[in-house]
């Protein structure tokens, strides 16, 4: 149980680190946002907890292909934030990353890549 609360209080502790540098500097809270630190703390935790090599690799293989259809929600979300709102523009940006997913993950099958 130890274990389970030093893993939330560290994976806490870099989300809160992460919002106050962006309070202080929007450049340095989007390039440290911008770090695969949830990624890396998952590979850790994986790691530390004796999982396979090939689950951890898994873990990152999947997660590059999972970002790729994220990122225009980064564009689209400064565009529509002044238009619409926070609220609307969150919901909006998970709407579109939705459809960009399915749009993506429909692309890459071909190739052998199975999101879905």
């Amino acid at each position: 149980m130890g274990w389970l609360i030093t893993k939330y209080a560290i994976t806490a502790a870099i989300v809160v680190l992460v919002s106050e540098v962006a309070k202080r500097s929007d450049k340095l809270g989007g390039l440290v946002a911008a770090l695969p630190m949830v990624t890396v703390l998952a590979l850790i935790w994986l790691y530390v907890e004796n999982q396979p090599q090939a689950k951890i690799a898994n873990h990152a293989w999947y997660t590059f292909w999972y970002v790729v259809p994220t990122l225009p929600m980064f564009l689209v979300f400064p565009a529509l934030l002044p238009r619409i709102g926070f609220w609307f523009t969150l919901l909006a940006c998970v709407v579109i990353t939705m459809a960009c997913f399915a749009a993506f993950a429909w692309l890459v099958k071909p190739f052998g890549i199975e999101l879905l």
